[in-house]
This record gives structure tokens, sequence and C-alpha cells, in this order.
């Protein structure tokens, strides 16, 4: 089994940064994908940011490329720092995890990984709101 506990959450004004951490605990995850989605009041959980065992793959979303980084410290921790938030940007932030075959993605791979359904664990999420 794996664990991920999120943290880091809060308010904050627009133009600001979080950090958001997600502590890894259970099994080794040093070979496992990691993602972050987020979900809003009302709507469908969407995809993020997503970073490959090795670190050598990332994707982002379109609406978050250029503000926000996602990184590792392979087996334990995985980050995202979010900078320049939005009001938008408000919502329940999850991070998730899933085996990973390869360190590097190919596009299909990629397009992959933007499902929530690909992730086999999930966190409990942590509030982040932005306010105008």
């Amino acid at each position: 089994q794996v664990q991920l506990v999120e943290s880091g959450g809060g308010l904050v004004q627009a133009g600001g940064s979080l950090r958001l951490s997600c502590a890894v605990s259970g099994r080794t995850v040093s070979t496992y994908a990691m993602g972050w989605f987020r979900q809003a009041p009302g709507k469908e959980r969407e995809f993020v940011a997503a970073i490959s065992w090795s670190g050598g793959s990332t994707n982002y979303a379109d609406s978050v490329k250029g503000r926000f980084t996602i990184s590792r410290d392979n087996a334990k921790k995985v980050y995202l720092q979010m900078n320049s938030l939005k009001p938008e940007d408000t919502a329940v932030y999850y991070c998730a995890a899933d085996q990973d075959p390869s360190g590097r993605w190919s596009p299909a791979r990629l397009s992959f990984m933007e499902r929530p359904q690909s992730y086999d664990y999930w966190g409990q999420g942590t509030q982040v709101t932005v306010s105008s």
C-alpha cells in the first residue's frame, strides 16, 4: 500500500505563491509516477501536473504552464510550486501515484497520465484559496 498526505495549502492573494508537498509512505515509490490534480466546487477533478519516476518527464495542464512546477526528491516527497496564482486556481489539490514502467514518457504516456483513472493511490487533498 501507498499512503499520500498533502500539505501546504492555504489562503493567498492573487499573484502570490504557494508550495504544496505530498509526503509518501508505505511501499517504495521511487518507480512511481506522481501527479497533482485539483477539484473546484461543482466541477470535475482536473489534471494539473505529473512527473515520471525518474523526473525525466513532466507534463502540465495548459492553464498552469509557466506558473506551476512539479518536482520530486524521488522516493519520499513530491512538490508543486505554484506562482502567479489566480482566483481560478482555487480548489482542493490532490496528490496521486501510479506505477510507472518508464522514466521517460511517450506522447501517449503523457496523455495517459493526465487521466485521474490512471492513478492507483490518492491523498486526501489540501485546500488552496486564491482571493482577488
